[in-house]
Order: structure tokens, then sequence, then C-alpha cells
């Protein structure tokens, strides 16, 4: 290494505790400057890193794992050009959690570790991994970055956060979008947008514990909205025929449909059959109409449904410059919205190696807690806004239920289709919205 590479490495780590780390850093969309360490002068020609990511490339979630996998790669490849971290390329491995489950999760993580010497697991989420794949984790002393959206994570963590310092869930927990849907149709009502044809709710879950989670929260906090639940239903799932539940909701016409359930295939056929004979109700929708699969399979039928995700690309200048590249690199029906949690939760991990003078191997737990403290002070503002670790929970706030501060929280995104050969319009919150509220058509007939 020349004197002059080792006095601007002293310089930026000297910059980095004196004037970053006491206030928190903040980096905007992957530093080139804050990867490389040099100014962009470094290659990534050193030793590579390897980097896992279990997800599920087939079964029933393989939309999003695609995607999950699509958003690591188009990240290892845009930092590797950027000079890596610290000199050092980025290597990502794959293994594939099929239907996942814990046992399903647990098998690919330890195979990534065992086979593949990971530094990190770099994932999306992973339905029924519960906690298990943290236990992993710590066992391993890596670092762990997953979007399985789950209170389960911030409880585990504050349990014990010397053991679980290297796991960090890049998004808020799914409770939280049950009291921000709550409060977005009481905005909807107090703007004149909408008016409720009455105080009834029903909700439709699956059996997940995410799903429930979500129900459950809509349920008790409905009511001081002015709620009352008229039908609280579980379905088994997958499902295609929805006649029997279509006939409840019809029975007993509710002012709001919220379902909880996020398989897109099983929630286009939902409204495929609910259009032909429609009752006067806000459709709310989980997480499924996000993937192309939704209007692939629904068409005319799906707009007007309203949707949120906690985590979801931004449709600003950062997140269309993001979803240009992507769709350029993976086809234009590519679903950049998933893509885009890998991509971020990749950036956090590599930006706080960087912070943290590189990552750690496999059981290298001082230099790990090192990148776990950077990830903590870190405020990384890219494709899905601002990532902000909550202490002693390693799971990001929530904007604007946890804090009222859009560059300290992550945009809780409520979207609704309005055209299903295009893009659905982001229509709240403030200021990340770009589009306007439009009363479905069932309910203007």
């Amino acid at each position: 290494m020349s004197n002059k590479l080792k006095e601007k490495l002293e310089k930026a780590a000297t910059i980095g505790r004196r004037e970053l780390f006491n206030r928190g850093v903040v980096v905007a969309g992957g530093s080139a400057a804050i990867l490389a360490g040099l100014n962009g002068e470094a290659k990534a020609e050193g030793e590579p890193i390897p980097v896992g990511q279990a997800t599920p490339l087939t079964g029933f979630a393989a939309a999003d794992g695609i995607e999950f996998q699509n958003g690591l790669n188009l990240a290892c490849e845009e930092i590797n050009a950027m000079g890596g971290i610290l000199g050092r390329p980025l290597e990502p491995y794959f293994e594939d959690t099929k239907e996942m489950g814990d046992a399903t999760n647990i098998q690919a993580v330890q195979r990534l570790i065992d086979r593949h010497g990971v530094y990190a697991i770099l994932n999306g989420y992973n339905v029924g991994s519960g906690t298990a794949i943290q236990e992993v984790i710590a066992d391993a002393g890596i670092i762990y970055v997953h979007y399985d959206t789950t209170i389960g994570h911030n409880n585990l963590i504050k349990s014990n956060p010397e053991r679980y310092y290297g796991s960090f869930q890049a998004d808020p927990a799914e409770y939280w979008y049950g009291p921000g849907y709550l409060k977005f149709m009481q905005q909807l009502e107090e703007q004149g947008k909408w008016k409720r044809a009455n105080n009834k709710m029903a909700i439709i879950t699956s059996a997940g514990v995410y799903s429930i989670n979500i129900a459950n929260a809509l349920k008790e906090t409905g009511k001081d909205y002015g709620w009352e639940v008229s039908l609280f239903e579980t379905v088994n799932v997958p499902i295609s025929e929805w006649g029997p539940t279509l006939a409840k909701i019809r029975q007993d016409p509710p002012g709001a449909i919220a379902i909880t359930h996020f398989y897109p295939q099983d929630l286009a056929q939902f409204m495929v059959q609910f259009v032909p004979n429609p009752t006067p109700s806000l459709i709310y929708m989980q997480y499924g109409p996000t993937l192309p699969a939704f209007r692939e399979v629904g068409k005319e039928a799906v707009n007007g449904v309203l949707f949120a995700t906690v985590v979801g690309c931004l449709q600003d200048e950062i997140g269309r410059a993001f979803e240009k590249r992507y769709k350029e690199k993976f086809g234009a029906n590519a679903g950049h919205m998933s893509g885009g949690q890998t991509f971020d939760g990749a950036y956090v991990w590599a930006i706080a190696a960087a912070l943290a003078g590189g990552p750690g191997e496999q059981g290298n737990d001082e230099q790990n807690r090192k990148v776990a403290t950077r990830m903590n002070q870190l405020i990384y503002r890219g494709v899905n806004g601002t990532t902000r670790f909550i202490p002693n929970e390693n799971a990001a706030y929530t904007y604007p239920t946890q804090t009222n501060d859009s560059s300290l929280g992550m945009p809780h995104l409520f979207l609704q289709h309005q055209d299903y050969t295009k893009e659905p319009a982001l229509i709240a919150p403030a200021p990340y919205g770009v589009g306007e509220f439009i009363l479905p058509p069932w309910i203007n007939a």
C-alpha cells in the first residue's frame, strides 16, 4: 500500500471518529467516496468479500425472491464499480429457501455460512422465519440484514442486544400497518376526498403471523377511529375462490374492506370476483398489489385498490433513477419495488463496513461489532427513503407514525392502482406523494 493511500485511509478514519459518529452518519444514495474511502481512486481488485442471500427463488414467493436476488446483484455491481469496500469487491452467493419456514430458511442460511464463508447475509423477507435465523447469525458472529417486517425481531433484539447485535431489520415492523392505515383513512375523510358509507369494517387475514399481527392491529385500534369490525375472517391460502367470503361481505356491506393476506395472485382474484357485484367499500390490500403479477392477473378489476408498504421505492429523483437502472438491467416488467429492499440493505451494510475499517469475517466479533455500531449510527437516504435504526431494537423507524420528521424515518407509503397498465400512484405521505387519491370506480358507479 502506498504512503498516499495510507494517508487517505487514516484521514477518512479520523474524520469519521471526530466529525461523523458522534452525531450520526448521513449518507445519500450510495457514496463512492465513503464506500471506496479514496474518492473513487481505489479499484475493487482486492480479495473478494463473500456475501450471501437466502431467498425464495422457487415456490409461491418466487416473484419476490427473484427481485431480492436482482437487488443484491445490482448493489454489488454498483458498489464494486465504485471501488468496493475499501478496494475489495463483493461476491454474492444465493441459496433457495423455496416454500420457506424455519427449517428450510435455517438450512439455506447455514449453507451460505458453511459452504461460502459469507461475511454478511443480506435478505429480503422469508415467510415463517420467525426469529430462528437470528440464532444462526449470532452463533456465526456475522451481520444480518433482512426485511421480514416483524415485531418479533424488535422484541428479540430487546431481549438480549448483546447476543443479537449483528441482526438488523431494515424496515419497520408489520404492526405499524394497522395504525398507519387507520390514520390515512381519517385524513382522506378530513380532506373531503372520501366519505365512509358506514362505520363497518371487514377484515380478512390468513393464518401467518405477519398477516394476523396486522389484522389484530386494525381490530384493536379501529374503535379509536370510529370503526366496528363487522367481519373478521381467516382464509386458507393460497386461495382462488372467494365466493364464500364475498357472500358474507355482500350480505352486510361494510364501509371498508381490509385484506392483510398478501399473495398477489390471490388478491387479484378477489378483485376479479368482487367487481361484478361490488359493495360501496374502500378496499385496502396488504403488499401484494406492489408486485406486477397483481395487475397482470386482475387487469381492469384492480383499478381503485389501495395498498401500502412500510418499505417501497419512492417516486422521486433517487427512486426514479434506480427504477430506470433496474429495469434496463432486468427488464421492463421487473419489480423494482421489491428489488429496492435488498439494494438499500446492501448499501447500508457496505457503507457501515467501510466506515468501520472493513467488514469482519465469521467469528471476528470485535470487527463485526464495530460494523454494527456504525450501522446503528448511520442515517442512510436510499431508494426507499431514510433507514435509521431504533436503538436496542435494530429495526427501522417508520414515518410519520413513529417520527414526524421525514428525514429520520422510512415512509409508510400509500399507493393506489388507478390504471392497471401503468405503475400505481404514490398518494401519501407528504412530502413523498406525487399523485392524488381518486374514488374507486365501484364507489362512483
